[in-house]
């Protein structure tokens, strides 16, 4: 398909730059095949499920990936700003870089503290192992769980571009930044539907019948990365690390055997549930990276259900509802957020999607 196909008109004010509190008292839209969207908020997806339904959720934690470094070539020095985006191994990412036309392979990188944290460690050294296309491999001094809590001194949260190209980060997205359910470490971007859930409303699920299974995916920067082609075939989707265990599939199997629907909080979690089931059409456990890239006519093994936020034009995730929902009921759906003043993106507001077979 075109990409052209997957762009509309999003007004600056539609985005939004803070949270709302509550978390859950967020705006929700549903939008069912063939009947009239529904405008209501988060806490009235206790009505909207059943019991025996199953919530899954993307437990993964998001790191401080945004670090600053002073590049050293013999007498020759410049400043870069990297955002970590995937992990390698033990002591190597992969970044962004910011202006990566100032690298190349073995320069020294030596990072300078951009939060409020302590600094033990008076430097955080790297060396740039490949640059390719705005990105460098960089190999760190440390590794492991040192270079991780390293990570921590010397990083700051990475806010979505859109977020942090109109405001400072602000001590607050420290904890606003972060699913309360957030647990493995890895990502640098939060999956953002879980942003709208509390205690409360957790429990009042859980007793009404509903359960909650956990899944990680380690959220990447590319997420963000513009769309570059004309057509969707051309597309190469970045990759990101994932994990789905044997003993969540079996009692995700046991709940649809019962009636039950599987309910993904957010593209990440329905991602990594269809990259589950992709080999066979039935899902089994998982555990590496996934490159999945979902269209319209892609057929849907997994999800019944997806929860999440309102996503970019022209993006991937648009593109991902759009096949899970229907292209013509999503351009429908987002005129009428539009419209009547929903939020979008990361702090935004959410939409209840039920698949469109």
């Amino acid at each position: 398909m075109r990409v052209s196909e997957f762009d509309f008109d999003l007004p600056n004010e539609r985005i939004a730059l803070y949270p709302v509190s509550p978390r859950d008292s967020a705006r929700m839209l549903v939008i069912k095949p063939e009947i009239e969207l529904e405008d209501k908020i988060v806490t009235d997806l206790v009505d909207l499920l059943n019991p025996n339904d199953v919530l899954v959720i993307n437990d993964t934690k998001v790191i401080p990936a945004e670090l600053n470094a002073i590049r050293h070539r013999n007498e020759n020095q410049s400043k870069i700003s990297f955002n970590l985006h995937k992990r390698i191994n033990a002591s190597t990412w992969a970044a962004f870089a910011r202006p990566a036309k100032r690298l190349k392979s073995g320069d020294k990188l030596v990072f300078s503290a951009i939060n409020d944290s302590k600094v033990t460690l008076e430097n955080l050294i790297a060396y740039v192992e490949k640059v390719e296309q705005g990105q460098a491999i960089i190999k760190f001094e440390l590794s492991s769980a040192e270079l991780d809590e390293a990570i921590k001194s010397f990083g700051a949260m990475p806010l979505p571009p859109y977020i942090g190209a109109k405001r400072e980060l602000k001590k607050s997205d420290l904890e606003d930044y972060q699913t309360i359910y957030a647990d493995e470490e890895g990502a640098v971007a939060a999956p953002t539907a879980g942003l709208h859930f509390t205690d409360e409303l957790l429990n009042k699920l859980m007793t009404k019948g509903i359960s909650i299974e956990k899944l990680t995916l380690h959220v990447g920067a590319g997420t963000f990365l513009p769309v570059k082609v004309d057509d969707t075939s051309d597309h190469k989707m970045h990759s990101e690390w994932g994990e789905v265990d044997a003993d969540t599939i079996a009692r995700l199997k046991v709940a649809k055997a019962n009636g039950g629907r599987i309910v993904a909080v957010g593209t990440t979690s329905l991602r990594l549930l269809e990259s589950a089931a992709r080999k066979t059409g039935e899902l089994e456990p998982f555990c590496g990276d996934t490159d999945i890239f979902i269209t319209p006519g892609y057929k849907f093994n997994a999800v019944d259900i997806l929860m999440t936020n309102f996503h970019l034009p022209r993006s991937t995730l648009f593109m991902l509802v759009s096949a899970f929902a229907g292209f013509d009921n999503m351009h429908h759906a987002y005129n009428h957020a539009i419209e009547n003043e929903y939020r979008f993106y990361s702090y935004g507001d959410a939409s209840l999607l039920f698949r469109q077979e």
